[in-house]
């Protein structure tokens, strides 16, 4: 049996892309449905309940295009609309958060005993952090471990500006990040998925020893594991990316190729109902 319709995944802007360049990478076979609503972003500064009804929305137009998964790729979602979007979903449904909270765990308990004690800090936007959504599921699967969670906002400017690895970034990193290295975290959480894309000036700034914890690496192997065998595209040429936006300019475009490291292919105008 193959199934050929496509994984839906959705974002409030192009920082998705990342997940989408992640789980692409780990099933090629598979048809990708990606819909940013760049007409709203960001989220990182609306309300919860604003948050949770765009969700929703955005979902929504998903499932009418027959998706068989659902990839929530932005952490904000995750943290504020999880819930609300399981309630509209069925078929299977993964966030950002609780894969980077397992992955984060797994290598905190690889540690030497001596390191283990140490907290696990979470790099993300202020309305994340403000959720304590990695807090919340790091503490569900293990209450002994603390959280440190950062914000740190300029990076998804930085991010989408291409400004990743410059004076900017390396002071903003600087300051930011003095308190992970202050609390001596071995194991730091990328919580936004923009900052992928500052992986090696976020690394520079934090003591040689630390692991950075990608969280869309950690969807995408999440989703691998949920997929069931039923619902695999099998056979046939590789999968097919489909980009939808609820709103489109040259500067988005030419931010999508920052984050999937190449051209975007052609991007869909949409609107949510």
């Amino acid at each position: 049996m193959s199934d050929a319709r496509p994984i839906g995944l959705f974002d409030s802007g192009v920082g998705g892309l990342t997940v989408l360049d992640a789980v692409a990478r780990r099933l090629p076979d598979e048809n990708l449905l990606y819909l940013g609503d760049t007409a709203r972003l960001p989220y990182g500064t609306k309300s919860p309940e604003t948050v949770r009804r765009y969700a929703r929305r955005a979902v929504g137009l998903l499932l009418s295009r027959g998706v068989k998964a659902v990839v929530v790729a932005c952490n904000t979602a995750t943290a504020l609309a999880l819930d609300a979007i399981a309630e509209i979903v069925d078929v299977p449904l993964v966030g950002v958060v609780e894969p980077g909270a397992r992955a984060a765990l797994r290598v905190l308990s690889a540690l030497p005993e001596a390191d283990r004690g140490a907290p696990v800090a979470v790099l993300a936007t202020e309305a994340t952090v403000a959720s304590d959504a990695y807090g919340r599921a790091i503490r569900a699967l293990d209450p002994r471990h603390r959280v440190l969670n950062v914000a740190c906002p300029l990076f998804v400017p930085l991010a989408e500006e291409g400004w990743t690895e410059n004076e900017v970034a390396r002071a903003a990193a600087a300051r930011y990040l003095a308190p992970v290295a202050d609390a001596g975290a071995r194991v730091v959480v990328l919580g936004c998925t923009h900052y992928p894309l500052l992986k090696r000036t976020i690394a520079a700034a934090l003591p040689p020893a630390t692991i950075l914890i990608d969280s869309a690496e950690a969807t995408a192997e999440a989703l691998v594991s949920l997929l069931a065998p039923e619902l695999r595209r099998n056979g046939g040429p590789g999968g097919v990316t489909h980009l939808l936006v609820t709103d489109s300019s040259e500067r988005l475009r030419r931010v999508a190729a920052r984050f999937l490291g190449r051209e975007a292919a052609a991007l869909e105008l949409v609107d949510l109902p």
